[in-house]
């Protein structure tokens, strides 16, 4: 049945060969890398709104313009350090990859962290965004939201897990659609001026103390703008994911998006100068603007959908760059292997799952609320900025090639701009939940590490030395097996497992544990009618009811003569139904029994299964 669902809701498992027909190119390749960058600035501007109107009032949309040109300086400042990258490290892993290989593994480790937090973050952010931008048109779906936000997230699982080339079709026309929409509200909203429009007066909320327009108060404003920018580096970690030629169809992309970011982004900071639209409960920063420009005509509703749909789809860059990334940092043993394999659809199935489990985590505990997400965004993101650009600034320095120093200055410059702006961030957020980013990040670390330490040792245990071959002779010493079959019954399942264990060994046991001396007498009178000779059976009492402890205390016991060097290997007789509940009417022992014997190894397990039809 579980299966059946599956295949309706994934599609049939694709072949190995199939993978290169899932990638994709610049056309499907930029609504997906990009929606989280184009999404921001839906929100990115209306944060800095919300932090400056109740301090300085009106002169708050004077401000806004300037604080967007600062923003898409960085951006463009990145925008060519992070084509250096694709050109250098076109196998995905981005920050992860240039700094552990030009910083160390510390760093490496530190910026996959970092990146890892930003991208659950841009998942839980989006969606909350995109609920808030929605229910801002329908009021009635406010005490909704996180529920709403919750089954979003789920469908984009489902979205992603289908695979990469089904997943950027269906994800990829409301990106179109939103830039779009943008487009058509700036050209329309500076037209309307032009032609005499004079905006109302904002109804401003009332400022207890007007404050003066300090340093602070930008940084601060300028921290919450910065939001703008996440999402630019999921293009250099998802390389891996484009045609040949990846590295010119990602860096194609990555000029694109910037483009694209430069005009909405300023297009729409200028507008909300223009309008002058006061964000909060009367709704978001965008929906109002388009109510001023459009009314309540078509293309304000257009808007108000196209934002909603790119909000909640802005978490689909994430669903791209994070598998990816934990796929490259688990192939290096820095995460569980699980997450480096490919599902049914050549997707990254785990790591897609975690992210989307992790996300609605955090969604429930914020309730949805933006406000209080964004405290915690970019921070990570920022961390993995300032990492990338100095590893790759050291990566020039080292090996000083062709025009290495116009390279060096790019990422040098890069690297202070995105360390000031780091410290800004943490500094003007902390008390917002910055913190809890500032705290999460050495526990990630940490855990990251212990990952990478627990792989090294079973590696360094598991592994044959080259001089060690030589020395193995397998003939030289081999095994003496025997064989115990634990029996609780005499039926069709236990007579199963004797038969096989006389097809490995002539040294055999039946092994039963009674409670009473009826049912040992019971257990016994049977087995005699079985007239199996060469395999005699021991009886064990155990008046505390325990099952495990006397087949070991037996095992080590003079009575059964245990030698070093020999394998024990101990069939547990089981049998199967047909339906999973059917399973729970059973004691299930074998599981418990399993789980003790294989703390021993000079004991091996087999399990002999009979599956038995429903009736």
């Amino acid at each position: 049945m579980f299966k059946k669902i599956k295949r309706i809701l994934l599609g049939r498992p694709l072949n190995n060969s199939a993978i290169e027909s899932e990638k994709y190119g610049v056309l499907w390749g930029l609504p997906i890398l990009s929606s989280d960058a184009i999404s921001s600035v839906a929100y990115a501007g209306q944060e800095m709104l919300l932090v400056m109107i109740p301090a300085i009032g009106a002169l708050a949309y004077k401000q806004i313009p300037i604080i967007s040109i600062a923003i898409i300086g960085i951006l463009f400042l990145l925008m060519l350090s992070y084509r250096q990258t694709i050109e250098n490290y076109p196998n995905g892993g981005g920050a992860f990859v240039v700094s552990k290989d030009n910083l160390g593994i510390m760093a490496g480790v530190t910026a996959g962290a970092a990146l890892s937090v930003d991208y659950i973050l841009t998942v839980a952010v989006s969606i909350s965004s995109g609920v808030e931008q929605i229910t801002s048109a329908f009021i009635v779906l406010k005490p909704h939201s996180v529920l709403i936000a919750v089954v979003l997230a789920l469908l984009l699982m489902l979205g992603n897990l289908r695979g990469i080339r089904e997943s950027s079709k269906l994800f990829g026309l409301p990106a179109y659609a939103f830039i779009f929409a943008l487009l058509s509200m700036i050209v329309a909203g500076f037209v309307k001026v032009a032609m005499g429009y004079v905006p109302p007066a904002p109804h401003m909320p009332a400022v207890a103390v007007m404050q003066p327009v300090t340093l602070f108060l930008l940084l601060k404003a300028f921290s919450s703008g910065c939001t703008a920018l996440t999402g630019i580096e999921a293009v250099s970690n998802s390389v891996p994911n484009f045609k040949d030629p990846s590295r010119k169809h990602a860096k194609t992309v990555l000029l694109l998006l910037s483009l694209i970011i430069f005009v909405l982004f300023l297009g729409t900071s200028i507008l909300a100068n223009i309008y002058k639209v006061v964000p909060g409960k009367d709704g978001a920063m965008l929906i109002l603007i388009a109510q001023e420009i459009f009314g309540h005509g078509f293309m304000y509703y257009f808007v108000t959908a196209t934002t909603f749909i790119i909000l909640i789809l802005a978490a689909n860059t994430a669903f791209s760059g994070f598998p990816m990334l934990i796929s490259v940092m688990a192939k290096e043993g820095y995460a569980p292997r699980q997450l480096s394999m490919r599902g049914d659809r050549l997707g990254y199935d785990n790591g897609i799952v975690l992210l989307t489990a992790v996300a609605i985590i955090l969604i429930i505990i914020f309730k949805a609320n933006v406000s209080s997400l964004i405290g915690l965004y970019a921070i990570g993101v920022f961390i993995s900025f300032t990492l990338s650009q100095t590893g790759m600034f050291m990566k020039w320095y080292r090996e000083r090639g062709d025009h290495w120093k116009k390279k060096a200055f790019v990422n040098g410059l890069g690297a202070i701009m995105t360390t000031i702006a780091v410290c800004v961030i943490a500094v003007t957020k902390f008390r917002q939940g910055a913190w809890i980013v500032v705290i999460l990040i050495p526990i990630l670390i940490f855990l990251i590490l212990k990952v990478k330490r627990h792989y090294t040792s079973v590696y360094n245990q598991l592994r044959i030395k080259p001089e060690e071959y030589e020395e193995i002779d397998i003939e030289k010493y081999p095994y003496n097996n025997r064989v115990i079959v634990p029996i609780d019954n005499i039926n069709k399942s236990s007579v199963r497992a004797l038969k096989y264990a006389k097809t490995i060994s002539n040294n055999i046991i039946a092994f039963n544990v009674a409670i009473n001396e009826e049912s040992a007498s019971e257990l016994k009178e049977k087995y005699a009618r079985l007239n199996i000779n060469d395999i005699p059976l021991t009886v064990k009492y155990s008046p505390y009811r325990r099952v495990v402890e006397p087949l070991l205390d037996f095992i080590a016991s003079e009575e059964y003569n245990y030698k070093k060097g020999d394998m024990i290997t101990v069939i547990l007789p089981q049998f199967k139904v047909e339906k999973w509940w059917q399973q729970i009417l059973h004691n299930n022992t074998k599981f418990f029994i399993e789980k003790e014997l294989l703390k021993h190894k000079h004991i091996v397990v087999a399990s002999i299964p009979l599956q038995l039809k429903h009736k």
